[in-house]
């Protein structure tokens, strides 16, 4: 797929580009998830973690190792930071303090999808990303194929400076707090 291929397929002017990292990691993101959706659904060890994360005194009495399952869980969770780790170095430098910049994004979407919904922390994780590139986006070029043969705006055209990009993420965690505080997908813990 091509920047000519996809002029030709829209019929605009401008081309797309994506990076041989950012193609990487989407679809190692996609294989991943589906990995621990696929081990937390039908797996006896993914259960028994469902199970002692809904109800521990139900768990114990059923026979589950709480050993095993925190271990497990530790075990699972190190290699997935460690991916996303790898996979953030790959199309971003890393610097010590990023995390700072990243927390907030992250706990925003994983409250907006709902605690202890994977597919609802991915959903999460889109709504907050693209109301953070919808609010500071510059809509210049865009509003140019809206508007009339040869009209183009004269400033940037954005909703909010880019400073205010974490803003938008906390403002959509307060609202979704205030409005349904369970999150999109509400349901017991996994």
């Amino acid at each position: 797929f091509t920047v000519r291929d996809f002029k030709a397929l829209t019929g605009l002017n401008e081309g797309f580009g994506l990076k041989t990292s950012q193609a990487i990691t989407i679809i190692t993101t996609i294989i991943l998830c589906s990995l621990l959706f696929f081990f937390l659904n039908k797996t006896r060890t993914g259960k028994s973690m469902r199970a002692f994360s809904d109800n521990e005194d139900l768990a114990l009495l059923s026979g589950i190792n709480p050993e095993k399952v925190v271990r497990a869980t530790w075990f699972i969770s190190a290699v997935f930071i460690t991916l996303a780790g790898v996979l953030y170095g790959l199309d971003k430098s890393y610097k010590p303090l990023v995390y700072f910049h990243l927390l907030l994004p992250i706990f925003a979407a994983a409250i907006v999808g709902g605690i202890g919904q994977p597919i609802g922390a991915i959903l999460g994780g889109y709504i907050v990303a693209f109301s953070e590139v919808t609010a500071t986006y510059a809509f210049k070029k865009f509003l140019r194929y809206l508007g009339p043969e040869g009209w183009s705006p004269d400033s940037l055209v954005q909703f909010l400076s880019t400073e205010y990009k974490f803003a938008v993420s906390f403002l959509i965690l307060v609202l979704v707090l205030l409005i349904r505080p369970t999150g999109l997908f509400k349901g017991r813990v996994l």
